[in-house]
């Protein structure tokens, strides 16, 4: 593996040295959609990573889950294909500890985080996605553990009507249709997308629809933007959950959201309120041609607003905020719940040393109406109050290096699943505490003409962690606050963007992530969410123009998991324009690589699509 790396490595660097003379001129200025203190990407004291839109549309991924397992240290876990099921990890840490948002709307599912990637929008209508690996807690409050990544809508940029059909393996037939339009003040962006296939194997045939509808408009001369959208799932689930012989099992989910948001600038004050409603569905049964034998069904039910705010003045940039949000929950299992959940931000920007010197001191506080600190306070009302404190601090070395840092406290409160979820398999545990943890990194930024180099080390100290443990392996397995885990790491990520011969366009992308999680060890024999990060991983991406209208993006990822095993996946994608018509054959998995990524879930072998693009 290091071998292999090194052989990359040296490619990247001999095309740097062989590029011709002209380079890319980055004008634009790529700007980090913080909920309060705006700031440009290279001045942010975090590690912040950005999926650009040309990245999007070069890209052989087809969907959100894919798209994301081409940045290293992110592993996304899939259980089926077109990302029809996929949990979201970080650095090593777990599926509910990484929270997702559209547009800044938090949309984390308080039933459990396997539904996290159930709100993933169609890649048509993505504009970009900004990473924000490590503590995000200070930032977006509960559930950014590990981490935080934000999708952002497409803007409106011209009247346009885009029909794309796509056909390939395992019966794949894609259909979708994007219209935008702008009227007078206003402007539409609308999706549909329907995408089935009759599965690689047997019972992992599915249906997806995704409509979204994006509007922009003013009101009393204040721009207004509202977004909705719903994506419903049917797909069969062989050996997804309970175990690899269950191969009979069936889920259909639905998730949706519809949300408000604005910006109001007066001289030095930015105010961006939010106001959004966010629904989740998931039906599941055991045997799907016999539902009566196990069923679930659960409705999950977010209403939220927030506003937050920044302030410029001679003591720097004073960040704040307020989020208040109401959780219902129905179901046949886990029971009716509710949760009242109330966040407060504040932070504060200065800058001095000729402005070399950024410091970011902040705090979040959180309440939850049915989550105890199980803390011995007088008042029980105080028990349910939890606090963030974080400290960034960045220093410029000279316009194109920067050193930063940043350390942080993070909770994470447990699921419904965690403390409710009742099977034959399974016990919850409502006695369950919050996970909480330290974390800490140390990063170095290079950025000049096209060429971006990111290297960083990182260390979470995490306690409480909640497993699924048993000593008898007959018994089912129990919820517990058990683990004490301390997981380091680093990361390098590397990003080239030149011309060759006659002016042809070239990106290289080059990431390594390396964790070593250190457990402390229980009095159990048994545990279901025994650690499995990805200790190596490896992604490679390498887009370049053959020809004026011809393009061709290869991507290449390694994983070796800490129980080690390990596997190799390369993607191709060609693209060829001709006018208002694009043809694009996207190959995954090209060398039929034998893989599971979860839970022994076998994954397709080569498959190729198919698909011809037309606008109007």
């Amino acid at each position: 593996m290091k071998k292999l790396l090194s052989v990359i490595l040296i490619i990247a660097i001999n095309s740097i040295i062989n590029s011709q003379e002209k380079q890319i001129n980055l004008e634009e200025v790529t700007v980090v959609s913080s909920p309060r203190i705006e700031l440009e990407l290279f001045e942010s004291s975090k590690t912040v990573q950005v999926v650009s839109k040309e990245e999007i549309i070069n890209s052989p991924a087809n969907n959100v889950a894919e798209l994301l397992q081409q940045v290293a240290g992110i592993d996304i876990r899939r259980r089926g294909t077109s990302g029809m099921q996929a949990d979201l990890y970080i650095r090593g840490g777990g599926f509910d500890q990484t929270l997702l948002l559209i547009d800044g709307i938090k949309v984390e599912d308080p039933q459990t985080g396997h539904h996290t990637m159930n709100m993933a929008l169609p890649i048509e209508v993505i504009e970009r996605i900004e990473i924000i690996k490590g503590s995000a807690s200070r930032i977006y409050g509960q559930n950014a553990f590990t981490g935080a990544i934000n999708i952002i809508t497409s803007k409106v940029a011209e009247d346009m009507v885009s029909i794309k059909l796509e056909a390939g393996s395992y019966e794949q037939q894609n259909a979708s249709v994007t219209i935008s339009k702008k009227i007078q003040d206003q402007s539409v962006l609308f999706h549909y997308s329907n995408n089935s296939s009759e599965g690689h194997k047997y019972n992992t045939d599915y249906k997806n629809e995704n409509y979204f509808l994006k509007n922009s408009f003013k009101m009393k001369g204040q721009l207004i933007d509202m977004i909705s959208s719903f994506n419903e799932r049917k797909f069969g689930a062989n050996g997804f959950y309970a175990s690899p012989e269950a191969i009979d099992q069936y889920e259909e989910t639905q998730a949706s959201l519809l949300g408000f948001s604005t910006k109001i600038v007066k001289e030095n004050l930015i105010i961006k309120p939010k106001l959004y409603w966010k629904r989740n569905q998931d039906m599941y049964v055991y045997l799907r041609h016999n539902p009566s034998v196990y069923r679930n069904l659960h409705i999950s039910n977010k209403v939220g607003f927030e506003v937050n705010g920044s302030y410029k003045s001679e003591f720097g940039s004073t960040g704040f905020g307020l989020d208040v949000s109401s959780v219902k929950l129905s179901s046949n299992n886990l029971g009716n719940r509710n949760r009242t959940m109330v966040n407060l931000f504040l932070e504060q920007q200065v800058k001095f040393a000729d402005e070399k010197i950024d410091l970011t001191p902040g705090v979040a506080f959180s309440y939850f109406s049915d989550v105890s600190t199980n803390m011995n306070y007088q008042s029980n009302f105080f028990r349910n109050f939890f606090a963030y404190p974080g400290l960034d601090i960045g220093y410029q070395l000279n316009n194109d290096i920067k050193l930063y840092s940043n350390i942080g406290y993070t909770y994470r409160v447990p699921t419904y699943t965690d403390l409710y979820y009742n099977s034959p398999t399974t016990i919850g545990n409502d006695n369950l505490n919050p996970e909480k943890a330290l974390t800490q990194e140390f990063g170095v930024r290079f950025d000049k003409d096209g060429l971006n180099i990111n290297i960083v080390v990182f260390n979470r100290d995490a306690s409480d962690v909640i497993d699924y443990v048993k000593n008898i392996e007959s018994a089912p397995w129990e919820a517990f606050n058990i683990r004490e885990i301390n997981t380091k790491g680093y990361e390098v990520d590397l990003s080239y963007d030149f011309y060759l011969a006659a002016f042809l366009m070239h990106s290289i992308n080059i990431g390594y992530t390396n964790i070593k999680d250190d457990l402390k060890q229980t009095d159990f024999s048994f545990s279901r969410y025994a650690l499995n990060s990805l200790k190596n991983h490896i992604t490679t991406s390498y887009s370049f123009e053959i020809k004026k209208n011809l393009n061709s993006s290869i991507v290449y990822k390694y994983a070796e998991r800490s129980f080690g095993e390990n596997y190799s996946v390369m993607d191709l994608k060609l693209n060829y324009t001709l006018k208002n018509y694009k043809i694009s054959l996207t190959g995954n998995n090209l060398f039929d690589a034998i893989y599971s990524e979860t839970n022994l879930v076998e994954m397709p072998g080569r498959n190729i699509l198919v698909g011809l693009n037309v606008k109007f």
